[in-house]
C-alpha cells in the first residue's frame, strides 16, 4: 500500500510517499519512505494573489509520485495535504483568500487517480504532536515486536522529544517529568497501541526563521528610530542592500507603523558584530514568567526540560551547513557560530561559492536565533544540550510531522495494543532454521572434500 502527503509549510511545499506492506497487521517499523519531491516556488501562502498558481505548483511532484506507484493501486492511495503556519497567518490576514488557495490546490489534486482525503490547516499543537509521533515511531520506543509476535513495550524512557523549527513557528513536545495544575498548559493526550501519552507541546507563532528575521530587521530599523540607513550585526561586515518598507512589514508577525510608507527604500549594512547579533535576537523574546511559575518565553508554561529530543527541520539545517550536527560540546558550537559571525561578506563569497545569497547573508542570524531558542528559549544548557540530536532523516525516512499525520489519520497506530504480528508460525521457523543449519553444514562438508582432494593429488595444502 502507498500513502501521500503534502508538507505546505510557509516557505516550501514537500510531498512525501510512503510505502506499507498490505499483509501484516497495524504496527511499528514497517512504513517506509520511498520518495520525496520539493514543490517548485514558495509556500502555497505566498499564492494568495493567485491560488491557481498553488494548485499548478503541485502537479510536477505528483506527476512524479505517479511513476513510484503502480497504476493499479492509485486509485487506493489515501493522499493528505497539511498546512502549517504560512496558512495559519493567512488565515488571519484574509480568511477568503486562505479558503480559495485551499479550492485550488485540492482541484489540482483531484485531477489526479488518488483517493484524496482533504486538505486542512493543522493547529500548531498538531503539528508538535504528530512530529513527536514520527520520531517515536521511526525510533520504535512506543512498541515493537519479537520474532515470535510478542508485542513490548519499551521502557517510557525511551520516549524521545521532538522539536520542530519551521519558517513561521516553532513547536517544542516531550514528556514532562511531573505533573502540573497550571491552566494554560498544553498538553496532547495520546492513546498509542494500549498506553497513553500525557505529552506537553507548544508552538509559537511568528518564531519560525522567516518571520524571525524579518522582526529582527523591523526591530532594528525600530531601535534606529526608522532611519533610512539600517546597521545590521547580523549580516557580515561588508554586505550591503536596497529593500522596500513592503518587504519587511508584509506579514501579521510584523505588522506596519501608520507613519511608514510600503514602497519608501531602505539600505541596510552588514557589520558582523556577533555579540550585538545576540542582543538584537533576545529583544525578540519577553522572557518575564508570572509568579510561581516556570515558562519558556512570552510567558508560557514549560516544565524543564527532560530525556533525549530529537531536532529537525530548519534546527538541523542551520547547524549542519556549519557542521555542528555532530554531537558537539555546546563552548565548541558557540565558537563556531561566533567565529563564522565574525567574518566578513568577501570572505564568504569565497568560501561559499556555491551558497545560495541570500542563505549565506542570513546563515549568522539562523544559526545565533537557533542557539538563543534552544537555551534561553527552551531552557537548555551545558548538561542538557548532549541530549539534543540533530537529524533530517531517521530510518531513511525524513523527520517531521507528516507520517505522524498519515499514521493517525489511516489509523494505522491501534489504541490498543494487538495481539499478535502477522508472522511466520513457530513450525515455519524451526523449518527454516533445520534448512538453513543442513545448507552450512554441507557446504562445510564440501569444503573439507575439496581440501582434502588438492591434498591426496599433491598440491600444496590450504
Amino acid at each position: 500500500m502507498y500513502g501521500l502527503v503534502f508538507d505546505a509549510g510557509s516557505t516550501h511545499t514537500a510531498l512525501y510517499v510512503y510505502q506499507w506492506s498490505a499483509d501484516k497487521e497495524n504496527g511499528t517499523g514497517i512504513v517506509s519512505q520511498v520518495e520525496s519531491c520539493t514543490v517548485n516556488g514558495s509556500g502555497i501562502s505566498s499564492y494568495a494573489d493567485n491560488p491557481a498558481g498553488a494548485g499548478a505548483s503541485l502537479k510536477p511532484c505528483l506527476a512524479k509520485a505517479m511513476t513510484v506507484i503502480p497504476a493499479e493501486q492509485q486509485g487506493e492511495t489515501p493522499t493528505y495535504l497539511g498546512a502549517t503556519a504560512g496558512m495559519r497567518l493567512l488565515r488571519e490576514q484574509n480568511s477568503t483568500k486562505a479558503e480559495q488557495v485551499f479550492a485550488e490546490v485540492s482541484k489540482a489534486i483531484r485531477e489526479f487517480p488518488v483517493d484524496f482525503r482533504g486538505a486542512q490547516i493543522l493547529t500548531g499543537n498538531e503539528e508538535g504532536s504528530f512530529g513527536w509521533i514520527t520520531i517515536n515511531y521511526l525510533l520504535e520506543t512506543l512498541i515493537k515486536y519479537s520474532f515470535t509476535g510478542k508485542w513490548t513495550h519499551p521502557p517510557v524512557e525511551n520516549v524521545v522529544g521532538a522539536l520542530d523549527l519551521g519558517g513561521a513557528s516553532t513547536q517544542i513536545t516531550f514528556l514532562p517529568g511531573t505533573t502540573t495544575d497550571d491552566k494554560n498548559t498544553t498538553r496532547a493526550l495520546l492513546r498509542l497501541y494500549g498506553t497513553d501519552y500525557s505529552v506537553y507541546t507548544h508552538s509559537y507563532l511568528c518564531y519560525g526563521e522567516k518571520e524571525v528575521l524579518k522582526r529582527l530587521l523591523a526591530s532594528l530599523h525600530k531601535d534606529g528610530l526608522y532611519v533610512q540607513n539600517i546597521s545590521h550585526p547580523c549580516y557580515p561586515k561588508g554586505y550591503q542592500e536596497n529593500i522596500t518598507i513592503a518587504e519587511i512589514y508584509d506579514s501579521p508577525c510584523v505588522p506596519t507603523p501608520s507613519m511608514l510608507s510600503p514602497a519608501q527604500i531602505l539600505t541596510v549594512t552588514g557589520t558582523g558584530n556577533p555579540a550585538a547579533c545576540r542582543t538584537a535576537i533576545l529583544k525578540l523574546f519577553n522572557f518575564t514568567c508570572g509568579a510561581n511559575r516556570t515558562c519558556g518565553f512570552d510567558g508560557v508554561y514549560q516544565p524543564p526540560v527532560r530525556g533525549q529530543f530529537f531536532a529537525f527541520s530548519a534546527f538541523y539545517y542551520n547547524l549542519h551547513f556549519l557542521n555542528l550536527t555532530e554531537e558537539q560540546s555546546l563552548s565548541s558550537v558557540n565558537d563556531t557560530v561566533w567565529k563564522f559571525c565574525s567574518r566578513s561578506w568577501m570572505t564568504l563569497q569565497k568560501d561559499f561559492p556555491t551558497r545560495n545569497r541570500i542563505h549565506l547573508r542570513d546563515s549568522c542570524a539562523a544559526s545565533s536565533y537557533v542557539l538563543t531558542l534552544l537555551l534561553q528559549g527552551y531552557k537548555f544548557d551545558d548538561r542538557t544540550w548532549l541530549n539534543i540530536h540533530f537529524r533530517k532523516q531517521v530510518s531513511n525516512v525524513d523527520v517531521g510531522w507528516t507520517l505522524g499525520y498519515m499514521l493517525n489519520l489511516t489509523n494505522m497506530i491501534p489504541s490498543e495494543t494487538p495481539q499478535k504480528v502477522a508472522w511466520l508460525p513457530k513450525s515455519r521457523w524451526i523449518a527454516a532454521t533445520v534448512i538453513l543449519a543442513t545448507t552450512v553444514i554441507l557446504i562445510f562438508c564440501l569444503i573439507v572434500a575439496v581440501c582434502y582432494w588438492k591434498d591426496s593429488s599433491g598440491y600444496e595444502s590450504l
